[in-house]
């Protein structure tokens, strides 16, 4: 929780889970999130399937599913021909990966997972700063293992 207590915002990929978690992190700071493939339609009612945030001259699409660099889903290609943004915030694999894909000018990011529903083994998430048009300070914070359910 400090990580987030310690930021400006926090920016959901989605896979949320329920209504109750979008508040709590409403509260902790202000919230941009979009809804994933596990989330029912009381998350979809609050969260649209993907959305662009603008924050001084940088710009984000922030998407659950999107393919990987070079092979992104026809509609994602789409939304980024559309609006140029300088990254691409995916979730949906619950793998890290942050690569630069030259031929967009776009840096893809897809922070893990840090829920416990899914195959990762580690949960995780990613802490930058905005700087105009690029990120700086980029962080991948383990917060421990992915709690078995049982």
């Amino acid at each position: 929780m400090p990580y987030l207590i310690a930021s400006d915002q926090i920016w959901h990929a989605g896979d949320i889970g329920n209504v109750d978690l979008l508040q709590k992190l409403n509260n902790i700071k202000p919230l941009e999130a979009v809804y994933g493939n596990i989330d029912g339609q009381d998350v979809r009612s609050h969260c649209p399937e993907w959305k662009i945030i603008k924050i001084q001259k940088f710009k984000a699409l922030m998407i659950h599913i999107a393919g990987v660099p070079g092979k992104y889903h026809p509609g994602v290609q789409k939304l980024i021909n559309e609006h140029r943004p300088h990254a691409l915030i995916c979730g949906h694999s619950h793998i890290v990966r942050v690569q630069h894909f030259n031929h967009l000018n776009l840096l893809h990011i897809n922070p893990g997972a840090c829920g416990t529903h899914g195959f990762h083994k580690v949960k995780t998430l990613i802490q930058f700063e905005i700087l105009e048009t690029r990120l700086t300070n980029m962080n991948l914070i383990e917060l421990g293992p992915r709690a078995k359910i049982t």
